[in-house]
């Protein structure tokens, strides 16, 4: 099992990563955070995206749809944002979010190494 920071460190060593964070999507709070650049503030982006979670919970919920969400992902015209949900128990109202440069990064690839790092995060 992983800690945050390990974790962290994890996500950043992933092919292009320009950013990551562990937000809680009930408040918007971050968690902890890695990398970034100096255009970007992660702290402000992973905030904001609490909005693309929460709506997209609500529709599954207004649709009656009893699945789980594997990822969001938005494209961007120079960088991919992937944002993961945390499914373990003791990650539930958490989700990773990765922002990576679409010129140097294999989606596929991160999205699996995503995913392997949040199954691995001991909170």
């Amino acid at each position: 099992m992983a800690s945050l920071d390990v974790a962290l460190k994890n996500a950043m060593s992933i092919d292009g990563a320009i950013g990551v964070a562990l937000v809680d999507y009930s408040s918007g709070m971050t968690l902890g955070v890695a990398g970034g650049t100096g255009e970007i503030d992660l702290t402000v982006a992973a905030a904001g995206n609490t909005d693309v979670v929460r709506a997209k919970m609500r529709t599954l919920e207004m649709l009656k749809i009893d699945d789980e969400i594997e990822d969001i992902l938005i494209t961007l015209g120079s960088q991919y944002h992937l944002i993961r949900p945390l499914t373990g128990r003791t990650g539930k109202g958490l989700f990773l979010y990765l922002m990576v440069s679409k010129s140097r990064a294999n989606l596929a690839m991160a999205r699996h190494q995503l995913r392997t790092i949040e199954e691995s995060l001991e909170l």
